[in-house]
């Protein structure tokens, strides 16, 4: 009789996923484009920023010590947070590209196997980051920039609270990339949201009135992103989403493994070039201008991350659309979202320099930092400003080629900026110009990372229409239940 129960129970369940799927199907293929992209890519750019909000939010509370040691100390861990984030980009973006056009085509059951797959795998990598960087924190710190003996001291207390939520973490990026890949942007907000006022209300209990300084800065992270995870994975468990993890659905096949990693890798290459291009970057700042370089580009580097996360978060509200509407060969709306997206970002990111720009020695000032490294920041900050306005350009293509599975190009779409054009300028640029030649490095590489871009883009407009037609002929020609296969974009 239970088990008859439990059939029933299973059968009820089973029906409502079904149905929420065929409304979310509907809401995906036939909502106006507009009101679509915004509806999604509002949500995802608040949860960008507040990803982005937590690493600020550290900084500006130990500024308030009034050391710029202890400042310089938590901007090099950026490094750390972007291998973490490169893990969890990796299978979360990869996943969720996959995931929505799998349910594009109607295939929940395999959404699940690859979502389930994802999330698991991501907690085994986020231990191994945990486990190694334990066993080698002094190197990896120093490696990271902290070589003099005060800066690596505040590192080495900072860096274990982090190593600690590194699982909790890679989990979460990939469950709220599942939530985007369903159209269900809102929950994933809500999960990043939570985590980023816990911070924020613990950052000064902890530094300040428990006296435990720039350990009780990490202890406020790792806390708040445990947290973020337990409400992320709530959602899931309590039948929230259409996707659904279970350990029954992960699967033994490498070949989903290798689908998932190879879809996520240009994610997986962008952030660990960002990693590097920090490293690079802090140990050419403490070449040709000590702490308070280290300190003030660290400062400004947290501020771009904020502006960057606007253009990634309409990206990552625009990629579900597309991978919907692309397996349902949906061309048009296609076309449709991806100028919508790209000319809405662009605003913002106009929008987000001018202030910025405008406000840069007062952005700078909040951060208690010493005199010379506010002048340092603030110059810093309006080079940056300038190519702010070109970023959508790069990862609006990069995007997506990703999500309609051409992963030779969106590689290389994702490492150009960073790996083709950053990395040259900051080995090269100081060497010419000292310290102002640290603070164009960004600036100089945005600015070619643009018309880099421009041909892809103007490659996949053309691909796109050719595509067009052809369904338009076989649609004339041949019975609807013809099997379709996406084109290589790498031909």
């Amino acid at each position: 009789m239970n088990e008859k129960a439990q059939n029933i129970n299973e059968t009820a369940d089973e029906e409502v996923v079904k149905e929420r799927e065929r409304k979310q199907f509907y809401k995906m293929t036939k909502t106006p484009i507009p009101r679509l992209i915004i509806g999604l890519g509002i949500p995802t750019t608040l949860s960008m920023m507040v990803t982005s909000l937590y690493n600020l939010a550290d900084t500006y509370f130990v500024s308030l010590i009034g050391n710029d040691s202890v400042t310089a100390a938590v901007s090099n861990l950026l490094a750390l947070m972007s291998i973490i984030q490169a893990i969890g980009f990796t299978f979360g973006m990869g996943s969720g590209n996959i995931v929505s056009r799998l349910l594009g085509k109607r295939d929940r059951e395999g959404a699940d196997k690859v979502a389930s797959s994802a999330f698991f795998i991501a907690a085994a990598f986020g231990l191994i980051i945990l486990i190694f960087g334990f066993l080698f924190l002094t190197p990896l710190m120093k490696l990271f920039g902290s070589k003099q003996a005060d800066v690596l001291r505040y590192s080495k207390e900072y860096a274990p609270y982090i190593l600690i939520a590194a699982p909790f973490m890679c989990m979460s990026f990939v469950m709220n990339n599942l939530l985007r890949a369903e159209g269900k942007a809102v929950l994933s907000m809500i999960g990043l949201i939570c985590g980023a006022v816990v911070n924020v209300v613990l950052d000064p209990i902890l530094i300040f009135a428990a006296g435990l300084g720039i350990a009780g800065a990490a202890i406020a992270t790792c806390v708040s992103q445990i947290l973020s995870f337990c409400i992320l994975l709530g959602m899931f468990l309590s039948k929230k989403t259409i996707v659904r993890l279970r350990a029954r659905s992960i699967s033994k096949k490498f070949e989903v493994y290798w689908n998932v990693a190879s879809t996520g890798f240009p994610s997986f290459c962008r952030q660990v070039l960002a990693s590097l291009c920090t490293v690079f970057l802090n140990n050419a700042a403490n070449a040709y201008g000590g702490e308070a370089a280290q300190a003030a580009l660290g400062v400004v580097q947290k501020m771009f991350m904020l502006a960057f996360s606007i253009s990634l978060g309409i990206g990552q509200g625009y990629q579900p659309v597309l991978g919907y509407n692309y397996s349902a060969k949906r061309f048009d709306r296609v076309r449709t979202a991806y100028l919508f997206t790209l000319a809405f970002s662009t605003c913002l990111m106009f929008c987000f320099a001018t202030v910025c720009a405008i406000l840069a020695p007062h952005i700078m000032s909040m951060f208690s930092l010493s005199a010379q490294a506010t002048d340092i920041g603030t110059l810093t900050l309006r080079l940056q400003c300038i190519c702010m306005p070109l970023l959508p350009v790069n990862f609006m293509v990069g995007i997506t080629y990703q999500a309609v599975g051409s992963r030779f190009i969106a590689f290389l779409l994702s490492t150009s900026r960073q790996g083709l054009f950053y990395i040259p300028a900051v080995l090269i640029l100081p060497k010419l110009f000292q310290l102002f030649g640290v603070q164009c490095c960004q600036a100089v590489s945005d600015f070619f990372a643009f018309f880099f871009a421009v041909p892809f883009t103007v490659l996949f407009f053309k691909t796109l229409k050719k595509e067009e037609i052809k369904a338009k002929e076989e649609n004339a020609e041949m019975s609807s239940d013809i099997k379709w296969e996406a084109p290589n974009f790498d031909e």
